[in-house]
């Protein structure tokens, strides 16, 4: 029974890889380049999967082919699905008979600047071990995309997971010698004053940071805008502005005085990282990378 049903509903791996690149470059000539295939194969097979799935995923505009509606939701969810085939046979590839693999959902800049710097101190501790890191910056379904273990900065709300807190957000203000000097930053009333730098998603930092030291009046908001903390740190470096930053992004910076810290006590914001697991997944190396990232927050903190 089971294998009737397989032969009528569920299409081979060929005819979904067609679909898939056809979708991709919504052409079926790239798409047979790209898989080394007659434009006529790759139509046959979208036909074939448009039957089985009893919707047309395509419709013909001109000379081209565009995705329907059905079309885009079919290839978005195809696109995880094959992913994750592929993750399981790279995973099969990398691990072999003696080692595990733990793969893990974390923040670009934490991972560039905090833990893969750390990673070579686990595999001393634990050479049978490969993670594999991939950048997220939103929640996602860690069971649909084949992930152990993520990393989240906000707030406890991540569906579907189990939450373990790693640490606060300590975040503080820094500008160049250069501009300390020409705008006199002797006090934090001055620095309300200065040119300020903004994180484009976080907009209210600066804000906050006033507010939590006693100086109101002004929302803050004006100054320059820009989407990464790399791009303020070079701009604060460059003596544009007063940028607000995570401590453990300028440590490098703060030891060679190309910047410089203007409070003697840090700012810790509302928002937290957490250590996010599947729901009632027990992982025994996903446990254990997250004692060890525990006890690595306590010696080197973010």
């Amino acid at each position: 029974m089971m294998d009737e049903f397989q032969r009528r509903f569920l299409p081979s791996y060929p005819i979904l890889r067609s679909f898939d690149s056809a979708a991709r470059h919504e052409s079926f000539t790239l798409a047979a380049k790209e898989l080394n295939l007659t434009q006529s194969a790759i139509s046959r097979q979208v036909k074939e999967l448009e039957e089985i799935v009893g919707v047309d995923l395509f419709r013909r505009v001109g000379r081209r082919v565009v995705l329907t509606r059905a079309g885009q939701k079919f290839a978005s969810d195809l696109a995880v699905d094959l992913g994750n085939i592929r993750h399981t046979v790279m995973r099969a590839i990398s691990v072999g008979d003696m080692s595990e693999s733990l793969r893990v959902a974390t923040l670009p800049t934490f991972a560039s600047q905090w833990l893969i710097p750390k990673l070579s101190d686990f595999k001393k501790l634990y050479p049978q071990a490969e993670i594999s890191l991939s950048t997220r910056l939103q929640p996602i379904d860690l069971e649909k995309e084949n992930f152990d273990l993520a990393i989240h900065f906000g707030q406890q709300n991540w569906p579907n997971s189990d939450m373990r807190f790693l640490c606060s957000e300590v975040m503080i203000p820094v500008a160049s010698p250069d501009f300390v000097r020409v705008h006199g930053l002797s006090s934090l009333k001055k620095l309300a004053r200065a040119p300020l730098l903004h994180l484009s998603s976080r907009p209210t930092v600066w804000h906050d940071f006033f507010q939590s030291v006693g100086i109101e009046g002004g929302t803050f908001l004006k100054g320059q805008y820009f989407d990464q903390f790399s791009m303020i740190i070079a701009g604060a470096e460059a003596s544009l502005a007063a940028a607000m930053v995570p401590r453990y992004l300028v440590e490098q910076e703060l030891k060679s005085g190309a910047l410089q810290s203007l409070v003697r006590k840090p700012f810790t914001t509302s928002d937290n990282y957490y250590l996010v697991t599947p729901t009632g997944h027990n992982n025994a190396l996903a446990k254990i990378f997250c004692d060890w990232m525990l006890v690595q927050i306590g010696t080197s903190p973010i």
